[in-house]
């Protein structure tokens, strides 16, 4: 196995991807190899089954902004370049996506949980990313 050169951390801001963040810079350290942190808000339309392209609420700047600056302190703790994080809009699963292929990663690291019942069903995030995306994925457990 090669060692990565470009990592993409998708992280919710939670205290557990906080740890997911923490075990990837370790990686990414020993590998020599440059991460970015990327928290994407995600919209929930008023009307689900409706058409429209854009979403229905916009999403507050304030949420935007305040998203912002726990990422970019996060990374400062982490040691981090100020340039090493991102914070998009949209459709979660698809902007991890995209990112990973603009910024040309070879490894996507995210958190799964461990699933019961019927959310076993469920598309969850980490299962859409590890199919369509461009490059390896790592999951890491959420505890």
């Amino acid at each position: 196995m090669s060692d990565y050169r470009q990592l993409l951390v998708a992280i919710d801001l939670s205290d557990q991807s906080r740890a997911i963040a923490a075990k990837s810079v370790e990686l990414a350290r020993q590998w020599q190899a440059q991460l970015r942190l990327l928290h994407v808000i995600e919209f929930v339309p008023v009307e689900p089954m409706s058409d429209a392209l854009v979403p229905v609420v916009q999403i507050d700047d304030r949420v935007i902004a305040r998203a912002g600056e726990q990422i970019q302190a996060l990374a400062t703790a982490l040691g981090l370049p100020n340039d090493s994080c991102r914070v998009a809009t949209g459709n979660v699963k698809a902007e991890i996506l995209r990112q990973a292929r603009e910024v040309g990663a070879d490894l996507i690291v995210l958190g799964c949980r461990e699933r019961h019942g019927l959310s076993i069903l469920v598309n969850l995030t980490e299962d859409t990313v590890l199919h369509g995306a461009p490059c390896d994925v790592l999951a890491m457990r959420v505890r």
